[in-house]
Protein backbone atom coordinates (compact mmCIF):
# COMPACT_ATOMS: atom_id res chain seq x y z
CA UNK A 1 0.00 0.00 0.00
CA UNK A 2 2.92 2.40 0.75
CA UNK A 3 4.41 1.86 -2.49
CA UNK A 4 1.05 2.43 -4.39
CA UNK A 5 0.56 5.77 -2.66
CA UNK A 6 4.36 7.03 -3.44
CA UNK A 7 4.03 5.78 -6.87
CA UNK A 8 0.56 8.20 -7.04
CA UNK A 9 1.70 11.24 -5.06
CA UNK A 10 4.42 11.39 -8.09
CA UNK A 11 1.63 12.93 -9.95
CA UNK A 12 0.70 12.30 -13.60
CA UNK A 13 4.48 12.20 -15.13
CA UNK A 14 5.40 9.01 -12.98
CA UNK A 15 2.20 7.44 -14.41
CA UNK A 16 3.16 7.82 -17.49
CA UNK A 17 6.97 7.28 -17.74
CA UNK A 18 5.85 3.68 -16.26
CA UNK A 19 9.86 3.04 -15.77
CA UNK A 20 10.35 -0.46 -14.17
CA UNK A 21 6.93 -0.90 -12.58
CA UNK A 22 6.15 -3.97 -11.32
CA UNK A 23 3.34 -5.83 -12.56
CA UNK A 24 1.45 -9.47 -11.52
CA UNK A 25 3.28 -12.64 -12.06
CA UNK A 26 6.45 -12.23 -13.73
CA UNK A 27 5.52 -9.49 -16.59
CA UNK A 28 7.22 -5.69 -15.61
CA UNK A 29 6.58 -2.60 -17.74
CA UNK A 30 9.70 -1.26 -19.48
CA UNK A 31 10.55 1.26 -21.91
CA UNK A 32 12.68 -0.92 -24.64
CA UNK A 33 14.49 0.56 -27.34
CA UNK A 34 12.97 0.31 -30.65
CA UNK A 35 15.75 -0.72 -32.36
CA UNK A 36 15.60 -4.08 -29.72
CA UNK A 37 12.84 -5.19 -30.86
CA UNK A 38 11.45 -7.87 -33.70
CA UNK A 39 8.29 -8.16 -35.18
CA UNK A 40 6.68 -11.65 -34.90
CA UNK A 41 6.23 -13.51 -37.84
CA UNK A 42 3.32 -15.41 -36.59
CA UNK A 43 1.56 -11.54 -36.39
CA UNK A 44 -2.24 -12.64 -37.11
CA UNK A 45 -2.09 -9.09 -38.87
CA UNK A 46 -1.64 -8.97 -42.17
CA UNK A 47 -1.66 -5.73 -43.17
CA UNK A 48 -1.92 -2.14 -41.74
CA UNK A 49 -4.21 0.81 -43.21
CA UNK A 50 -1.34 3.60 -43.64
CA UNK A 51 -4.58 6.27 -43.39
CA UNK A 52 -4.16 5.05 -40.10
CA UNK A 53 -1.32 4.17 -38.99
CA UNK A 54 0.18 7.95 -39.87
CA UNK A 55 -3.15 9.03 -37.85
CA UNK A 56 -1.75 6.90 -34.96
CA UNK A 57 1.72 7.97 -34.99
CA UNK A 58 0.29 12.06 -35.25
CA UNK A 59 -1.46 11.16 -31.91
CA UNK A 60 1.71 9.79 -30.43
CA UNK A 61 4.07 12.63 -31.35
CA UNK A 62 1.31 14.97 -29.48
CA UNK A 63 0.24 12.88 -26.55
CA UNK A 64 3.08 9.58 -26.39
CA UNK A 65 2.24 5.96 -26.17
CA UNK A 66 -1.33 5.48 -23.99
CA UNK A 67 -1.54 1.49 -24.17
CA UNK A 68 1.90 -0.09 -23.78
CA UNK A 69 2.61 -2.86 -26.81
CA UNK A 70 3.44 -6.68 -25.19
CA UNK A 71 6.85 -8.32 -25.47
CA UNK A 72 8.49 -11.43 -24.93
CA UNK A 73 12.36 -11.18 -23.74
CA UNK A 74 14.63 -13.21 -25.79
CA UNK A 75 17.67 -11.75 -24.81
CA UNK A 76 19.08 -8.40 -22.75
CA UNK A 77 19.28 -6.94 -26.41
CA UNK A 78 16.09 -8.49 -28.66
CA UNK A 79 12.55 -8.41 -27.41
CA UNK A 80 9.29 -9.76 -29.86
CA UNK A 81 5.94 -8.26 -30.01
CA UNK A 82 3.19 -10.29 -28.74
CA UNK A 83 0.81 -7.66 -29.46
CA UNK A 84 0.97 -4.15 -30.65
CA UNK A 85 2.84 -3.98 -33.55
CA UNK A 86 0.50 -1.29 -34.92
CA UNK A 87 1.45 0.94 -32.11
CA UNK A 88 5.46 -0.31 -32.51
CA UNK A 89 5.26 0.67 -36.37
CA UNK A 90 3.77 3.96 -35.95
CA UNK A 91 6.03 4.69 -32.83
CA UNK A 92 9.07 4.53 -35.35
CA UNK A 93 7.35 6.54 -37.69
CA UNK A 94 7.01 9.17 -34.84
CA UNK A 95 10.49 8.68 -34.18
CA UNK A 96 10.34 7.81 -30.86
CA UNK A 97 13.90 6.18 -29.23
CA UNK A 98 11.37 3.90 -26.53
CA UNK A 99 8.52 2.57 -26.20
CA UNK A 100 6.24 1.31 -23.15
CA UNK A 101 5.98 -2.28 -22.54
CA UNK A 102 4.57 -5.36 -21.07
CA UNK A 103 7.64 -7.98 -20.75
CA UNK A 104 6.17 -11.31 -20.40
CA UNK A 105 7.73 -14.20 -19.85
CA UNK A 106 5.93 -17.11 -22.46
CA UNK A 107 7.23 -19.82 -24.43
CA UNK A 108 7.22 -20.43 -28.30
CA UNK A 109 4.12 -22.41 -28.12
CA UNK A 110 2.10 -19.68 -26.10
CA UNK A 111 3.47 -16.43 -28.29
CA UNK A 112 0.97 -17.29 -31.21
CA UNK A 113 -2.07 -17.35 -28.69
CA UNK A 114 -1.20 -14.79 -26.78
CA UNK A 115 -0.73 -12.74 -29.91
CA UNK A 116 -3.64 -13.97 -31.44
CA UNK A 117 -5.91 -13.10 -28.44
CA UNK A 118 -4.73 -9.79 -27.67
CA UNK A 119 -5.44 -8.72 -31.28
CA UNK A 120 -8.49 -9.90 -31.29
CA UNK A 121 -9.20 -7.64 -28.19
CA UNK A 122 -7.63 -4.71 -29.04
CA UNK A 123 -6.66 -4.48 -32.94
CA UNK A 124 -9.99 -6.26 -35.06
CA UNK A 125 -8.14 -8.46 -36.70
CA UNK A 126 -11.07 -9.38 -40.16
CA UNK A 127 -12.38 -12.71 -40.14
CA UNK A 128 -9.93 -13.96 -42.61
CA UNK A 129 -7.14 -13.07 -40.48
CA UNK A 130 -8.39 -14.41 -37.15
CA UNK A 131 -9.36 -17.73 -39.18
CA UNK A 132 -5.72 -18.28 -40.56
CA UNK A 133 -4.16 -17.67 -37.42
CA UNK A 134 -6.76 -20.40 -36.00
CA UNK A 135 -5.06 -22.98 -38.56
CA UNK A 136 -2.15 -22.31 -37.54
CA UNK A 137 -2.42 -22.69 -33.84
CA UNK A 138 -4.06 -25.91 -35.20
CA UNK A 139 -1.19 -27.17 -37.72
CA UNK A 140 1.78 -26.16 -35.19
CA UNK A 141 0.72 -27.49 -32.03
CA UNK A 142 -1.56 -30.74 -33.40
CA UNK A 143 -5.03 -29.02 -31.71
CA UNK A 144 -8.35 -30.40 -31.98
CA UNK A 145 -11.01 -27.44 -32.41
CA UNK A 146 -12.32 -28.59 -29.26
CA UNK A 147 -8.71 -27.63 -27.48
CA UNK A 148 -8.33 -25.14 -29.62
CA UNK A 149 -11.66 -23.24 -27.87
CA UNK A 150 -10.15 -24.11 -24.62
CA UNK A 151 -6.74 -22.56 -24.80
CA UNK A 152 -8.35 -19.05 -26.67
CA UNK A 153 -11.55 -18.74 -24.48
CA UNK A 154 -13.88 -19.24 -27.71
CA UNK A 155 -17.02 -21.89 -28.64
CA UNK A 156 -15.92 -24.34 -30.90
CA UNK A 157 -18.56 -23.48 -33.27
CA UNK A 158 -17.06 -20.10 -33.51
CA UNK A 159 -13.62 -21.55 -34.48
CA UNK A 160 -15.58 -24.32 -37.29
CA UNK A 161 -17.12 -21.08 -38.58
CA UNK A 162 -13.72 -19.36 -38.96
CA UNK A 163 -12.28 -21.77 -40.39
CA UNK A 164 -14.62 -22.48 -42.99
CA UNK A 165 -13.80 -19.12 -44.88
CA UNK A 166 -10.70 -20.83 -45.69
CA UNK A 167 -12.47 -22.97 -48.06
CA UNK A 168 -14.14 -20.22 -50.16
CA UNK A 169 -12.42 -19.43 -53.32
CA UNK A 170 -9.82 -17.15 -53.01
CA UNK A 171 -11.65 -13.57 -54.17
CA UNK A 172 -14.02 -13.65 -51.62
CA UNK A 173 -11.45 -14.84 -49.50
CA UNK A 174 -9.76 -11.49 -50.13
CA UNK A 175 -13.27 -9.31 -50.06
CA UNK A 176 -13.79 -10.47 -46.95
CA UNK A 177 -9.93 -9.25 -45.63
CA UNK A 178 -10.58 -5.84 -48.04
CA UNK A 179 -13.82 -5.57 -45.88
CA UNK A 180 -16.30 -5.66 -48.96
CA UNK A 181 -18.32 -8.09 -47.76
CA UNK A 182 -18.77 -9.09 -43.71
CA UNK A 183 -18.91 -12.64 -42.15
CA UNK A 184 -22.97 -12.77 -42.35
CA UNK A 185 -22.55 -12.68 -46.15
CA UNK A 186 -19.54 -15.53 -46.42
CA UNK A 187 -21.32 -18.17 -43.81
CA UNK A 188 -24.54 -17.86 -46.43
CA UNK A 189 -21.73 -18.51 -49.42
CA UNK A 190 -20.36 -21.00 -47.69
CA UNK A 191 -23.52 -23.21 -47.57
CA UNK A 192 -23.23 -23.38 -51.73
CA UNK A 193 -21.18 -26.79 -52.12
CA UNK A 194 -20.64 -25.12 -55.47
CA UNK A 195 -17.42 -22.84 -55.76
CA UNK A 196 -18.41 -21.27 -59.04
CA UNK A 197 -21.95 -20.86 -57.59
CA UNK A 198 -20.37 -19.37 -54.95
CA UNK A 199 -18.60 -16.54 -56.92
CA UNK A 200 -21.05 -16.33 -59.20
CA UNK A 201 -23.32 -14.66 -56.18
CA UNK A 202 -20.40 -12.79 -54.34
CA UNK A 203 -20.37 -10.77 -57.98
CA UNK A 204 -24.12 -10.19 -57.31
CA UNK A 205 -23.22 -8.97 -53.98
CA UNK A 206 -20.98 -6.75 -55.22
CA UNK A 207 -22.99 -5.30 -58.05
CA UNK A 208 -26.22 -4.67 -56.32
CA UNK A 209 -25.11 -4.02 -52.37
CA UNK A 210 -26.99 -7.01 -50.97
CA UNK A 211 -27.69 -7.57 -47.29
CA UNK A 212 -26.77 -10.70 -45.31
CA UNK A 213 -30.51 -11.59 -45.30
CA UNK A 214 -31.26 -11.11 -49.47
CA UNK A 215 -27.77 -13.65 -49.97
CA UNK A 216 -29.73 -16.14 -47.01
CA UNK A 217 -32.36 -16.32 -49.62
CA UNK A 218 -30.72 -16.35 -52.73
CA UNK A 219 -28.83 -19.21 -51.11
CA UNK A 220 -31.51 -20.54 -49.84
CA UNK A 221 -33.31 -21.01 -53.12
CA UNK A 222 -29.91 -22.37 -55.11
CA UNK A 223 -29.43 -24.96 -52.74
CA UNK A 224 -33.18 -26.07 -53.09
CA UNK A 225 -32.16 -26.11 -56.79
CA UNK A 226 -34.34 -23.27 -58.15
CA UNK A 227 -32.63 -20.65 -60.62
CA UNK A 228 -32.54 -17.16 -59.14
CA UNK A 229 -32.86 -13.97 -60.60
CA UNK A 230 -30.44 -10.93 -59.66
CA UNK A 231 -31.10 -7.80 -61.79
CA UNK A 232 -30.81 -8.98 -65.45
CA UNK A 233 -29.11 -12.06 -64.68
CA UNK A 234 -30.41 -15.45 -64.34
CA UNK A 235 -28.12 -17.86 -61.75
CA UNK A 236 -29.01 -21.40 -61.91
CA UNK A 237 -27.52 -24.26 -59.68
CA UNK A 238 -25.75 -26.81 -60.80
CA UNK A 239 -28.20 -29.73 -61.79
CA UNK A 240 -27.75 -33.18 -59.90
CA UNK A 241 -29.20 -36.04 -62.34
CA UNK A 242 -32.71 -36.89 -61.43
CA UNK A 243 -32.82 -40.51 -60.81
CA UNK A 244 -34.98 -42.85 -63.29
CA UNK A 245 -38.24 -43.09 -61.20
CA UNK A 246 -38.18 -38.86 -61.03
CA UNK A 247 -37.71 -39.10 -64.87
CA UNK A 248 -40.98 -41.27 -64.92
CA UNK A 249 -43.00 -38.92 -62.40
CA UNK A 250 -41.96 -36.22 -64.70
CA UNK A 251 -43.63 -37.53 -67.94
CA UNK A 252 -46.45 -38.55 -65.97
CA UNK A 253 -47.12 -35.24 -64.75
CA UNK A 254 -46.05 -33.51 -68.35
CA UNK A 255 -49.04 -35.58 -69.91
CA UNK A 256 -51.66 -35.33 -66.71
CA UNK A 257 -51.23 -31.61 -67.11
CA UNK A 258 -50.69 -31.47 -70.88
CA UNK A 259 -47.67 -29.13 -70.11
CA UNK A 260 -43.83 -29.29 -69.93
CA UNK A 261 -43.82 -29.89 -65.91
CA UNK A 262 -40.03 -28.82 -64.95
CA UNK A 263 -39.13 -31.10 -61.86
CA UNK A 264 -35.51 -29.81 -60.01
CA UNK A 265 -33.84 -31.73 -57.33
CA UNK A 266 -30.74 -30.20 -55.78
CA UNK A 267 -27.64 -33.10 -54.13
CA UNK A 268 -29.39 -32.72 -51.00
CA UNK A 269 -32.78 -34.43 -52.54
CA UNK A 270 -34.76 -31.36 -52.16
CA UNK A 271 -36.45 -29.68 -55.44
CA UNK A 272 -39.60 -28.44 -56.76
CA UNK A 273 -42.46 -29.42 -59.32
CA UNK A 274 -43.56 -26.20 -61.59
CA UNK A 275 -46.06 -26.33 -63.74
CA UNK A 276 -45.69 -23.60 -66.65
CA UNK A 277 -48.49 -22.12 -68.52
CA UNK A 278 -49.27 -19.66 -71.35
CA UNK A 279 -52.09 -17.73 -70.72
CA UNK A 280 -55.10 -16.82 -68.66
CA UNK A 281 -57.39 -19.83 -69.92
CA UNK A 282 -54.34 -22.56 -69.49
CA UNK A 283 -54.05 -21.39 -65.74
CA UNK A 284 -57.83 -21.87 -65.43
CA UNK A 285 -57.60 -25.24 -66.97
CA UNK A 286 -54.73 -26.64 -64.19
CA UNK A 287 -56.70 -24.80 -61.50
CA UNK A 288 -59.88 -26.89 -62.85
CA UNK A 289 -58.13 -30.13 -62.49
CA UNK A 290 -56.55 -29.09 -59.06
CA UNK A 291 -59.99 -28.14 -57.84
CA UNK A 292 -61.28 -32.26 -59.29
CA UNK A 293 -58.55 -33.84 -57.51
CA UNK A 294 -59.77 -32.31 -54.54
CA UNK A 295 -63.42 -33.93 -54.96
Amino acid sequence: MVQRRNTLGRGLDALLSMDEVKTEGSSSINEIELSKISVNPNQPRREFDETALQELSDSISEIGIIQPITLRKLSDEEYQIIAGERRYRASLKAGLLTIPAYIRTADDENVMEMALIENIQREDLNSVEIALAYQHLIEQYDLTQERLSERVGKKRTTIANYLRLLKLPASIQMAIQNRQIDMGHARALITLADPKLQVKVFDEILEHGYSVRKVEELVKSLSEGETIKSGGKKIAPKRAKLPEEFNLLKKHLSGFFNTKVQLTCSEKGKGKISIPFNNEEELERIMEMFDALKK
